[in-house]
């Protein structure tokens, strides 16, 4: 599985075929992180293979439809608990991440294990997902965001493409430089 964009989250209905011996089998219901559908049905396999004795050939999908987020308008902290497996055996972690959606968290965690630990995202796991109050974040990154007065402080800023030119001049050269210290 590769990770080109940003995660979708699915939920993913199965069950085994139903039989002579069991004409209605249990259904199984699973939330999974999956670039489309059709990696989010084979990994509901992969991890029905793991949990209950069930596979591809003998089961079905029930259903499979892409959840999304109500309120994606308003920055939240999520807090991701995941296992991988790393060269030198299997780690269970935890991370905290800040974004608007919880694609959006899970896709920056993927690009952060890629990055940090070397992690194919075929070796991560996802074991749970939470909002996670400003009071109860454990990791000093978010939680440095979670004061009442943060500041985003903005120094040396240049004031257009064209270095202080109306945005629709012809010039596309300056023989200044260009002055970036505003009070």
């Amino acid at each position: 599985m590769t990770v080109a964009g940003e995660m979708r989250q699915y939920q993913v209905v199965g069950r085994k075929a139903a039989t002579d011996e069991n004409p209605n089998p249990e259904a199984y219901r699973m939330i999974i992180f999956a670039p489309n559908p059709t990696t989010a049905k084979s990994k509901f396999w992969y991890f029905m293979r793991q949990f209950r004795k069930m596979k591809k050939t003998t089961g079905e999908i029930l259903d499979c439809v892409e959840l999304t987020e109500k309120n994606s308008r308003t920055v939240k902290n999520y807090g991701i608990w995941l296992r991988y497996d790393s060269r030198s055996g299997t780690h269970n972690m935890y991370r905290e991440y800040r974004d608007l959606k919880l694609t959006g968290a899970i896709s920056q965690l993927y690009d952060e294990m890629a990055g940090r630990h070397r992690t194919r995202p075929r070796s991560i796991q996802i074991i749970r997902t939470a909002t996670v109050a400003p009071k109860d974040l454990k990791r000093p990154n978010g939680m440095q965001f979670a004061q009442a007065k943060v500041k985003f402080p903005l120094p040396h800023r240049v004031d257009s493409a064209k270095r202080g030119q109306k945005a629709l001049s012809d010039r596309t050269f300056s023989t200044v430089r260009p002055t970036t210290m505003f009070n």
